[in-house]
C-alpha cells in the first residue's frame, strides 16, 4: 500500500496522507466512467447538470474561507490570492450553467439545389466520450474546476489526477459536487502512485478526452501516447514576453508588471518574466521593478499579510537560484533579490540584460525572477521575444496605438495585452499556448465546445418538395 504525503511547501508541515490507488482501482474508474457513457439512458438531463451545479456553487460560496485555506496550506499560494482563486471557481460554475442554457446546435441550409431539396438538417452536442484531467500543483482548486466542471456540463463522465503535491483541494470540489446531488460514478479522483500507471490510464481506448495542464515535456510526451481518437487539450507554460516602450507610462505598467512576475512566486504558466525596454528607460524600468519588488511580504501563506509564498518545493527553489547565479556569473546585474531567502521561499529579484542564451531567457524560470533587457529599436525586440519555442500570452505597454497595433500583430502568442500584464485572465476569454505552449483551446466556453461533438440529423421528406 503507497501512502502520498501532502505536506505544506512553506514549512514541511504534514498536512494529509492519501492512499494511492492501485491499477484495480483505476481500472473499476475507468470502466465505470465508460459504461456511464455508452449507456445513453443514465445520462444527466441538462436540467438535472444545471441544478448540480448551482447547488455547488452555492456550496463554494458558503466555504469560501475553508476552501482558501486548504488552497494556500497544500499550494503555497497567499491566502488572499487562494480567496480569489477560490471565486473564480465559483463563477466557472455559473458560465458552465451559461453555456448549457444558451449554447445548441445549429440549423444547416437545405434546399439550396437539387441534391438537398426536400431535406431538412440540423445539429445538436454531444459529449465527446469519458474525460481524463491531468492538472498541476499551482491552481489546485481552480484548474481542477476548469477540467471537471465543463465534462459534468456537457454530460461527461469525468476522471480526474490532480497533482500529487496538492489533491486536497481537488477532493473539496469533488465532495461539493457529491453533495450538490452528483452520482459520485460521474466525477472520480483516482492518485496514481507510478507515472506508469497514469501512462495507462490516459493511453487507454476508452478515454475520448484528455485535458493535460503542466510542463511542456510531460504533456507532449503523454500525447504521444494517447489512443487513436482520442481528442485532446494541452496547457504548458510561456515564457511571457513584454515590451515596453519608450513613451510608456511607468507609473501604471509598473505595478502592473511586479505583479505579473511576482504573483505566486512566479508560479503562473503566463507570469511576467521577459520585459524588452526601450534602453532610455530599461534602467529605470528595472529599479522601478526592484523598488515594488522589496514592498512584498514573503512569508507565510495562511497570514493575510503575505504577499508572496514559497516555492513549491525546495528542489524547485534551488533550481531557480542555480538558473539566476548563473545567469549573473554571466553578465546579469542583481537589481534586486538574487537569493533564497530559506529553504522554501526566493527573494523577489529582478535581473538586468542577462545573457540572451541563459536558462532565465529561454526557458520557463516559474519562479519570482523578472528579466529586464534593453532595446534599441522594437522590431529587433519583437525578433528576441520572438526567439524561444514557447508561444503564449505576451504584452506591450505603449500610449501609441500605432506602437500597439505593431506589436500586436509581430508578436507570436495567441493574446496580446495592451497596457496590462501577461498574467491577465478571465475564465471566459479563450486561453491557450502555441507551438511548445501547449495545443486546444482552454476557458469554459472553449473547453465544453471541445468536449463534445456536434451530430448532424438530416430529414429528406417528401412533403417538403
Amino acid at each position: 500500500m503507497t501512502m502520498i504525503k501532502v505536506n505544506a511547501p512553506f514549512d514541511g508541515q504534514l498536512i494529509a496522507e492519501i492512499q494511492a490507488n492501485t491499477d484495480i482501482q483505476i481500472e473499476q474508474a475507468l470502466a465505470k466512467a465508460h459504461y456511464l457513457f455508452r449507456n445513453r439512458k443514465t445520462w444527466l438531463k441538462k436540467s438535472v447538470r444545471i441544478e448540480i451545479l448551482r447547488k455547488a456553487a452555492t456550496l463554494i460560496a458558503a466555504r469560501r474561507e475553508g476552501l482558501a485555506k486548504t488552497v494556500a496550506q497544500e499550494s503555497g499560494k497567499p491566502y488572499k490570492d487562494a480567496l480569489i482563486e477560490v471565486d473564480r471557481g465559483l463563477d466557472c460554475l455559473h458560465i458552465c450553467i451559461e453555456e448549457i442554457r444558451t449554447k445548441a446546435g445549429n440549423v444547416i441550409p437545405m434546399d439550396l439545389n437539387a441534391t438537398s431539396a426536400g431535406r431538412i438538417a440540423f445539429t445538436q452536442h454531444e459529449p465527446i466520450g469519458v474525460v481524463v484531467g491531468v492538472s498541476a500543483f499551482n491552481h489546485p482548486f481552480n484548474l481542477v474546476v476548469h477540467q471537471a466542471a465543463p465534462a459534468l456540463a456537457v454530460g461527461a463522465p469525468v476522471i480526474i489526477k490532480p497533482a500529487p503535491k496538492t489533491p486536497l483541494s481537488a477532493f473539496a470540489f469533488m465532495n461539493i459536487l457529491y453533495e450538490a446531488g452528483l452520482p459520485q460514478e460521474w466525477a472520480q479522483i483516482v492518485l496514481p502512485a507510478t507515472n506508469e500507471q497514469t501512462v495507462k490510464l490516459i493511453s487507454d481506448p476508452r478515454v475520448g478526452f484528455f485535458s493535460f495542464i503542466g510542463s511542456a515535456a510531460v504533456g507532449w510526451m503523454l500525447r504521444s501516447k494517447l489512443a487513436p481518437g482520442t481528442r485532446c487539450a494541452l496547457e504548458h507554460g510561456g515564457i511571457a514576453p513584454v515590451i515596453v516602450a519608450g513613451d510608456a507610462d511607468l507609473d501604471m505598467a509598473l505595478p502592473r508588471l511586479a505583479r505579473g512576475g511576482f504573483w505566486h512566486a512566479g508560479q503562473a504558466c503566463v507570469s511576467v518574466q521577459r520585459v524588452f525596454a526601450d534602453r532610455k528607460i530599461a534602467r529605470q524600468v528595472a529599479e522601478g521593478l526592484a523598488a515594488h519588488a522589496e514592498k512584498l511580504v514573503i512569508g507565510d501563506p495562511l497570514l493575510p499579510t503575505t504577499d508572496v509564498g514559497p516555492i513549491i518545493t525546495h528542489a524547485e527553489n534551488d533550481r531557480i537560484h542555480q538558473w539566476v547565479a548563473t545567469a549573473v556569473r554571466d553578465g546579469a546585474e542583481v537589481i534586486c533579490g538574487g537569493k533564497r531567502l530559506s529553504d522554501s521561499t526566493y527573494a523577489c529579484t529582478v535581473l538586468l540584460d542577462p545573457p540572451k542564451d541563459a536558462d532565465v531567457s529561454r526557458k520557463e524560470i516559474f519562479g519570482p525572477v523578472i528579466c529586464v533587457y534593453s532595446f534599441d529599436d522594437v522590431d529587433s525586440a519583437i525578433e528576441e521575444a520572438n526567439s524561444t519555442a514557447f508561444s503564449f500570452q505576451a504584452a506591450v505597454f505603449t500610449q501609441s496605438v500605432d506602437t500597439a497595433l505593431h506589436c500586436y500583430r509581430n508578436l507570436d502568442g495567441t493574446a496580446v495585452m495592451v497596457n496590462e500584464n501577461t498574467l491577465f485572465r478571465v475564465d471566459w476569454m479563450p486561453f491557450a499556448g502555441a507551438r511548445h505552449s501547449g495545443h486546444g483551446v482552454g476557458g469554459i466556453p472553449h473547453t465544453m465546445h471541445e468536449m463534445q461533438i456536434e451530430k448532424m440529423m438530416v430529414w429528406r421528406s417528401d412533403v417538403l418538395n
